[in-house]
Order: C-alpha cells, then structure tokens, then sequence
C-alpha cells in the first residue's frame, strides 16, 4: 500500500474513533468500558499494518495513557492490552517514550502501590519488558524512571511481579550498559530484600537479576550481595543453587573488576562443585575450569615457568583424584590466605548446612593448594580441631579428609613438629581427643616411605605417659587406637621396630576403658590391633609378641612402681600384661615378684592392693598354665606367702583394710589350691600361716569367713597328716565356731573342714593324750546333730561316723549322754548303730589277725 493510501487508511480509522475517544472522557463507566473496547475492536483487533497503527497509536497514546488511571479495572486492563499490543507492532515504538515512561513511573514507580489489581500490575510489568525490548537504547533518557519502576516491581507483594521485575531488570541492564552502572545500585537493596522468598521461582529471579545489577553496574557491591548469595547455597531448591553457580560462575568469567573479589567469589563457585545434585556439580565444575584457563591465559607471562614445569602432578598425589588446571591451583594458592579465616569462621557456625558445606569447602581448597597448604597449616589444623568435635558427623568425615590431604602434600616433619606438640598438650580440655582424631586422618593420607622416618618420634609420644595414660575419656582412647592402627597399616614391618611402644599403648588403652559399652568396643578393637602387631613381625600368637618384650615391659612397670596406687594406671597395666601373656609370665616370675614385693607392703594404697591381689588369686587358680607354666614359682612361693600375704592378713581397723584381708586369703586358698606351693613348702611355714588363717575365720566379712575355712581344707588336704598333734588341736576350737555362723555356706564348709581334720589325724595323735580335745569336739558336734535343718544333721552325722574310727569309746558315752535331750533321738540312734558294728568289727580283725 502506498504512503498515500496508508495516510487515508489511518484518517479514516481515526474518523470512526473520533466518537469513542469523546466518550473516553465520559463520567459513565458503562460508556467508557464501551468506547475502549470499541477502539480496541476498530485497531488491535483488526490487524492493522504497522504504519496505519503507528499513525492511528500517536492519536491514541495519550487517551490509552489516561485510562491507566480509570477507576475501572476493565478499562485499565484494555487500555495496557492495547498499548502492549501497539508497542510490539508499531514501526516506531520509542517515538511513544517520552509520554510512556513518565505515566508508567507515575504509575507504577511511586512507593505507594496507586495500582491495586495484581494481574494488571503484572501486564504492566510485562509491557515495560516489552518496551524495553523493543525500544533498547532509546530508553536511555529515562533512567531514573525505569528505576523507580524497577524498584517498586521487585518488592511487589505479588510474585510474578517480582518475577517480572527481574526480568525486565536483566533486559535493561544489558541495552544501557552505559547508562545503567550509574544507578544499578539502587536496586541492590530491593533485591536482597526480596532473595529470600518463599517462592523458589522469585528467588531464582532475583539471583539472575541480581548477576545482571552487579555484572553491569560499578561493581561497588559484590560484598554487599554476596553473603546473601551464600547462604542460597544451601537453598532446598537446585533451581536455587543452580542460579547461584551460573551467576557467580559469570562474575568469575566477566566482572570487570573481578580480580579484587576472587577471594569472595572463588568459594562460593568451589562450595557447588561438592553438591548432591549432579547437574550442578558438572556445571560449577565446567565453569571453575572456564575461569581457571581464562586466569591462565591472562597471567600468562606471570606463569610462565609454572606452565612450563609444573604440569605434571606431584609425587604420592592422590589416586583417583582429577588433578585441577594451574590456573584454577594458582587462584586458590594466591587467595588461601584470606579464604582460611573465613573457613575457620563458617565451619563452627550455628547451621549444620553451613558447617557441612564448609567442611566440604575446606577439602577442594586444600587439593588445589597441594604444598602451598604448609604456610597455612597453623590455622588449618586449629580449624580442623575445633571441626572434628563437631555433632553432625558429616562435618567430622569430612574435615577427617581434610586431613587426609594434609599429611599428602605436608611434609611429615613439619605437620609432626606442631601436631605432637598439640598431641602432648590439647588446648581443649573438653576435648583432648581432637588432636589425635586429626593425628590418625593426618597419617592415614602421608605417603609410606616418608612416614617410615618418622615412627620412632611418633611411637615414643604414643606410648608417653603424658599422651596414652593422662585421659580415660571413651573418645581419647578410640583416637589413640586408631593412630596405632594408622601406624600399622601404613608401615607394615616397619613397626617391628617400635612393636614394644605400640604395645605399650595397646596395653595401656585397655587398661584404662572403664564404661561397660567402651570396654566390649575396645576389647573388640584392641585384639584386633596386637594380631596386626603380631603380624607384621611373623609371629604366631599374642604370648610370642609378649614373650619378645615382657622384659622391656617389667622394666617400665618397675620403674614407677614406688609411686603406685589407686589412681595408678600402672596397676591396671600389670593386670593387662600378666593376663594376656599367659604361661610366658612364668618365665619372669623373678621381675613379678620384684614388683609385687615392692607395691603390696603393707603400707601401699590399700585400694591398689586389693586390685593386685585379686589378679594374683586368678593367675594362681591356674599356676601350671600361668606363674608356675615353667615350675619357677614354687622358688618363689613361699616368700610370696610370707612377706607379702601374710602381713597383709594380719588386722588392721577399717572397712578398707578388711577388704585387703578378704583379698588377701584369697590369695593364699588360691595358692593352696592351684598346686603353686608344695605339701613341703606348706609345712615350712605352718607355724606362720596357720594362726593368719585361723584368725581370719573370726572376720566380720562374710566371703572372709568362708575363704577362710577353704584355706584350712586345703591346709589339712596338703599336710595334713604331717601336723603335729599341738598344731591340730589349733584348729578345730576355731572351726567349731564357724557352726553358728549366720551363713549357711560357712557352716557347710567348716564342717568339711572338720571331717578333713578327723580323717588327717596319724599315728601319732594319741586319743588317749588328747581326750579331752576330743571329748569337746564330740560335744559341740553332738548339739548340731539335732540341728533344725536335716542336711546339717547328716553332714553332722557322717562326720561323726568318721569320729567313731578314733575313738569310738568316748564318742558313744557322749552320744549316749545326750539322746534323751535331742527333740528326735533318730540320729543319735543312728550314731550307736554305726560305732557298735565298728566296735563288733574291730575285735573281729584284731582276732583273724
């Protein structure tokens, strides 16, 4: 159509609208709802080329501007739809700007909302993108309107507005850069303001328009934004996070003055190459490669040497780990010093998905640091500490490969200097564990021929008192075990030869767990270890790793021993040593004894020697297996029992001290029993035992008492026969005693006693001399003939009978005396029985013989 045609079309369209713009400016509402959608049908609706609406929209820009401010919301909602429509399709759109923008920031850019539809606020939005679109640089001029506007939509209480708003932002920032660094500023507030919706779509606008505002702005605020971009890292929508990554990726890439705020963005970027999500794991994982070659080939001639010779990786690097390019190594290397104290400050705080990220932060830092880590290890392994006693056990794990890495890339004599250092003095005193925790991961990543030159200082700070006894805590124990098991593992045979430290801690961890749980955990653990001990030296049991060592390991015990006592870990330690070592201990029972001499005087902690004791009771219960395995002891046995057991019988005031003579006899019926000391040697010190035995039959202690009249069974089973009548008739006044006692089982084994005392008498014990002894035995057996409880009366009963063989005169007349007393005389009956066949057969013998 030609321009004359065109101008005729355009007038005679404007003639049929002439009317219905008259009636726009008509108090009824009905008619201008009329005469806008009139127009609407007469313009928009019709098709109009795009020269004979840009004729036909200069007429109606001005009356469509007016009715954005009708107090119907139809008219409004037609009078956008058409200007929207015109903006797209007319020729010349920008020619509309200067009356356009002033209504739209009147509008829709003043603080308080004078549009209360959000639908049209929202088309009005979206006819601004439109413009903005359409028109590019021509909006120039009206900066401070779109601002304004810009400004309003973002924190508009309806999403999509917001959303909008973001979007228009990030068009017009890219059609003015020139123009719009000026005042892009202005939106950072609106923005933040608004980054933490409810909507994960608004966020994800508001990141996206925020990478705009900053990306062509001054560049002034990154700081201001990038505390509220961190914590979308921990978004619960990968939308969310996924924006984060291409926009600060994009910072990385293109910020003008990107140099100065690496430090900032470097680990926002780095955080999101350790996300669960794979997408956005690759995609901050490409963009850090685009960013590290780009550095590279800028820095080119800074690097140069670098390119040229450190392309290969280090030696122990890693398995399995994808080495990154120098130019992302040489950005970490250059920011570690101002990115580890805001490690050391995120990684304690009070959200566990900010500790975990940092966490996990922390170890990508340290791969691309490699060696360059030693400058910074200080404030690396106090970070690491305080990490490691964390609750959330994520954050442990992965601090522990942290470390891991450390003792990769630092050389084991610097990490070593300062960790023993802290292993010997924790700076926690709540958590004293943490160094040894790091110590074990620091260890487990050192390279093997390296930490070979090291196990002597290591093992000799292990096995130092101040280091494996200072702490019983449940967790310090597990650490120090695991160093051990780190040591192992990475040294193999090399450990021969400090095998007698890593026992020395083995030994002592043991020793020192006292919670049920812990004890079975590490009982579990700590035998593991000495079969790892013992294999790598090619030995084939625990007694064999003993056997190589235990006259090292008495000389440590021995060394200390003046200064036991109860809170004495060395106690505990001779306890694990002579129990796990089994029958080698009775090939040094002459460095036992030197101890033993020494910590059970009387004088010693009496809690201390009760522990001693104890175990000495059970080792001596199965000598031939344990003290006496190489029949040594019994060199030994008797001065065990007099300078060490019977002082330690004798009475002294308090409930302590009788808990020392319970422990005591224990001993002596173990020794007694178990076939440490000879019959011989027994009778050698009669005179000194049995009055200490005897005594102890008068304790208040009910386990005392019955230990006790065990120990005198086992001395009549021993000699018995041997005893001179004198010493016998010691004896059994004390034992008659012992059948009141308020113990059943004390009554029971005093009687046996006295059973074994009348079958021991010998030859040479003259019932005739000794009548009256047995005459008072017979008496006092008599009265518990007619005891209430018939299984005492037939213990009672057979033990007479046994009675009847020595002098079965005196023990009828007795009987006889006492039968009309007893409540049932069956017993006695019995009795008479038994001694008249005794007596029938006696004569009988002595006839045929």
């Amino acid at each position: 159509m030609a321009a004359g045609e065109e101008h005729a079309s355009s007038e005679v369209v404007l003639r049929g609208l002439t009317r219905h713009l008259n009636c726009l400016n008509e108090d009824n509402k009905a008619t201008r709802k009329r005469a806008i959608e009139q127009i609407k049908k007469e313009t928009i609706d019709k098709n109009l080329s795009s020269d004979v609406l840009h004729e036909v929209f200069t007429v109606l820009l001005k009356p469509l501007l007016k009715c954005l401010s009708d107090p119907m919301e139809r008219c409004r909602e037609t009078a956008i739809t058409m200007l929207s429509e015109c903006i797209r399709c007319v020729s010349k759109p920008e020619e509309s700007l200067p009356y356009l923008m002033p209504c739209l920031a009147q509008r829709f850019g003043e603080k308080d909302i004078l549009e209360p539809a959000e639908e049209l606020r929202l088309s009005a939005l979206e006819m601004l993108t439109l413009t903005v679109e359409v028109c590019g640089k021509h909006l120039a001029p009206y900066l401070n309107e779109m601002i304004n506007i810009l400004q309003r939509g973002i924190v508009d209480p309806f999403p999509d507005v917001k959303r909008e708003s973001c979007k228009c932002t990030i068009h017009f920032a890219k059609c003015v850069p020139e123009q719009f660094h000026m005042q892009a500023e202005s939106l950072v507030k609106p923005l933040m303001q608004t980054i933490s919706h409810q909507h994960s779509r608004v966020r994800v606008s508001v990141i996206e328009a925020t990478g705009a505002v900053i990306q062509y702005g001054t560049g002034k605020n990154v700081n201001d934004v990038v505390s509220h971009l961190a914590q979308r890292l921990f978004d619960d929508s990968s939308q969310v996070r996924k924006a984060v990554t291409a926009v600060v990726g994009d910072w990385l890439l293109h910020l003008p003055d990107r140099y100065s705020y690496f430090h900032t963005l470097i680990p926002l970027l780095l955080t999101n190459t350790s996300d669960e999500i794979p997408e956005i794991r690759l995609l901050a994982a490409d963009l850090w490669r685009q960013v590290g070659a780009q550095w590279e080939k800028e820095n080119e001639e800074d690097i140069k040497d670098k390119m040229d010779f450190l392309l290969t990786p280090p030696p122990f690097y890693p398995s399995g780990v994808e080495r990154p390019g120098l130019g992302c190594r040489e950005l970490v290397v250059r920011n570690l010093g101002r990115l580890v104290p805001a490690i050391t400050h995120d990684i304690t705080d009070w959200l566990v998905a900010t500790r975990v990220r940092t966490s996990q932060l922390l170890s990508v830092l340290l791969l691309h640091s490699e060696d360059h880590c030693t400058q910074h290890l200080q404030p690396l392994l106090a970070t690491l500490y305080r990490a490691c006693t964390d609750t959330e056990k994520d954050v442990v794990n992965n601090c522990l490969a942290a470390a891991k890495l450390l003792g990769t890339f630092v050389p084991p004599a610097v990490f070593l200097k300062l960790m023993l250092c802290h292993v010997t003095s924790p700076s926690s005193a709540s958590h004293p564990w943490a160094p040894l925790m790091v110590l074990a991961a620091v260890l487990g990543g050192c390279p093997k021929p390296l930490l070979k030159l090291h196990l002597e200082e290591l093992t000799n700070t292990l096995a130092h008192p101040d280091v494996c006894q200072e702490y019983q805590q449940a967790m310090y124990l597990e650490q120090l075990l695991a160093c051990v098991d780190v040591l192992l593992y990475q040294c193999d045979s090399e450990c021969t030869s400090v095998s007698l430290q890593l026992l020395k801690v083995l030994v002592t961890v043991q020793c020192l767990s006292t919670e049920p749980e812990l004890t079975e955990k590490l009982a579990n653990y700590s035998c593991s270890l000495p079969l790892s001990l013992i294999g790598v030296q090619g030995l084939d049991s625990l007694q064999q790793l003993y056997r190589v060592h235990m006259e090292q390991l008495m000389d440590w015990l021995c060394a200390s021993v003046n200064n036991w006592s109860s809170y004495s870990p060395e106690r505990l330690q001779l306890h694990i040593i002579v129990t796990q070592s089994g029958p080698v201990i009775g090939e040094f029972v002459s460095r036992l004894m030197q101890i033993l001499l020494n910590c059970l005087q009387p004088e010693k902690d009496p809690e201390m020697k009760m522990t001693i004791l104890t175990m000495m009771a059970k080792l001596l219960l199965e000598a031939p297996h344990t003290l006496d395995s190489q029949g040594l002891f019994h060199e030994h046995s008797e001065k065990f029992l007099c300078d060490i057991l019977l002082p330690n019988l004798v009475w002294r005031a308090g409930r302590t001290a009788a808990a020392v003579r319970t422990a005591a006899i224990s001993c002596v019926l173990a020794l007694l029993h178990g076939g440490a000391i000879t019959p011989a040697q027994v009778l050698c010190v009669e005179e000194k035992l049995s009055p200490q035995v005897l005594s102890a039959l008068e304790e208040d202690s009910q386990m005392a008492r019955l230990l006790a009249c065990r120990s005198v069974s086992s001395i009549l089973r021993l000699i018995g026969p041997s005893l001179h009548p004198e010493a016998l008739n010691k004896i059994y006044p004390e034992l008659l005693k012992r059948l009141d006692d308020s113990s059943e089982e004390v009554r029971a084994v005093a009687l046996e006693a006295l059973g074994l005392w009348l079958c021991g008498l010998s030859k040479d014990y003259s019932p005739e001399l000794c009548t009256p002894h047995l005459q008072l035995l017979f008496q006092q057996l008599l009265l518990h003939l007619d005891d209430p409880d018939s299984a005492v009366q037939d213990h009672v009963l057979d033990i007479l009978k046994k009675g009847s063989l020595v002098h079965p005169s005196l023990l009828k007349t007795e009987t006889e005396a006492v039968r009309g007393k007893h409540r049932c005389p069956l017993y006695c009956d019995r009795l008479l029985q038994h001694i008249h066949s005794v007596t029938t057969q006696q004569p009988a013998s002595n006839s045929s013989d």
